[in-house]
């Protein structure tokens, strides 16, 4: 039987409260802190949930309301940068029945809340508030806030993210463990003037690309723009005038809606920059302290499938320390052993990925247009087959077989 066991996860985004979800149901006493004041409802941009994920999210009971919220987008326009006359159309909902058997496609900050209501009654959420210390000892951690009391907790988990607070205080700097892979992303919130339903718009150029879309749920719709630099760019993650300097630079010049969407960056009410930035780290744990998600093992945002890989590393997370009976020198080694498999190989796939949505030349302007049309006027049972007899790891994410955890399900502290 679990012992008392007191956890405090940091963050309450994605990875947070589904571990929070699964600690609690396994009998373990949660606290979930996090930075913001508010649950983040921003409208925040466009994740993918793949089938292993989404087996979590059905068994979280939480089924219907992900189904519900769904973007429905089903297909993609776009023009290349120096035929603008010519516009060509991807059969997204076919390219993705393709990759995975079972996905949807929903807004994070929808998922998030999603997850928080799944929650809320169970789990003690206490926002605006972080880690700012903590102290280590052979029976737990004492753990400091910025605002609250000092509190003891017997295990810290960081869920905060890929600039996570917890990973910085335990293992050090981001720079030791962040490899740029070569791009970046930006979304930002803008008024639906295309009254955009089911489609999005875009625009392709060699290095850059950039596109605009819309949710059924969404009272605005978001632009999406993604990069590649000669060489990575100067700037604190926080500086958002120089994020929106750096971006302006990089579509200068472009045609098509980008003097409009550009022009929306002062005004948006959502604004998200990024490097396309794969953490690689050997170890996600140590002493008392383990990260999850994003914050341990980031394959890169947007490129490496990171939603899915965060709900089931939390999956992992709880099943293996309620498997251990909430010792956790023996349940965070063997959750590293059940999750490294699936992050090495969504590596791999974001290295892939990132050069292929971001063309880099005339060639791989011209190979996104002829997977257009085999993904248009192929047959679905074709493209699948082709996707499987593919070396790229495309369907990565169905591959992976979750352990069962459910004859732990009645555990329950003393």
């Amino acid at each position: 039987m679990v012992r008392a066991v007191r956890i405090l996860v940091s963050g309450a985004s994605i990875a947070g409260p589904v571990l929070a979800y699964w600690l609690h149901k396994y009998g373990f006493t949660v606290t979930v802190v996090e930075r913001s004041a508010t649950l983040r409802k921003t409208g925040g941009h466009a994740v993918d949930l793949f089938r292993p994920a989404m087996d979590i999210v059905e068994m979280m009971r939480v089924l219907g309301p992900v189904q519900a919220r769904t973007t429905g987008i089903e297909r993609l326009g776009f023009r290349l940068e120096d035929r603008l006359d010519r516009r060509h159309v991807l059969q997204v909902g076919r390219l993705m029945g393709a990759v995975s058997d079972r996905h949807v496609e929903i807004m994070r900050d929808d998922l998030s809340e999603i997850f928080y209501d799944a929650t809320k009654e169970t789990i003690d959420y206490r926002f605006d508030d972080s880690i700012a210390s903590m102290i280590e000892d052979a029976d737990g951690v004492d753990v400091t806030f910025e605002r609250g009391p000092s509190e003891r907790f017997d295990l810290v988990m960081g869920a905060d993210g890929l600039h996570s607070n917890v990973r910085r205080l335990i293992f050090g700097e981001e720079s030791s463990f962040a490899t740029w892979i070569g791009g970046y992303l930006c979304v930002i919130s803008l008024p639906n003037y295309l009254d955009l339903d089911g489609t999005s718009e875009a625009i392709c150029g060699v290095n850059r690309m950039a596109g605009i879309y819309a949710a059924p749920d969404l009272t605005d719709a978001r632009a999406v723009f993604l990069f590649r630099p000669d060489r990575q760019l100067d700037y604190h993650h926080r500086d958002v005038e120089r994020q929106k300097q750096l971006l302006r630079e990089a579509f200068a010049g472009m045609g098509w809606e980008l003097p409009r969407l550009l022009a929306e960056l002062d005004h948006a009410r959502a604004f998200y920059f990024d490097s396309i930035t794969q953490l690689r780290m050997d170890t996600w744990s140590r002493g008392r302290v383990t990260l999850v998600g994003d914050a341990g093992y980031c394959p890169g945002p947007a490129v490496g499938g990171s939603t899915s890989l965060a709900v089931v590393g939390a999956y992992m997370l709880a099943g293996e320390l309620a498997a251990a009976g909430g010792d956790h020198t023996r349940a965070f080694p063997a959750y590293e052993r059940e999750i490294g498999d699936y992050v090495r190989r969504s590596r791999a796939f974001a290295m892939r990925a990132v050069k292929q949505l971001i063309p880099a030349s005339r060639g791989d302007l011209r190979a996104l247009l002829v997977i257009s049309q085999l993904v248009t006027h192929l047959p679905l049972p074709f493209t699948r087959a082709l996707t499987r007899l593919s070396n790229s790891g495309v369907r990565l994410h169905d591959s992976v077989r979750l352990k069962d955890y459910s004859n732990l399900e009645r555990v329950r502290t003393p």
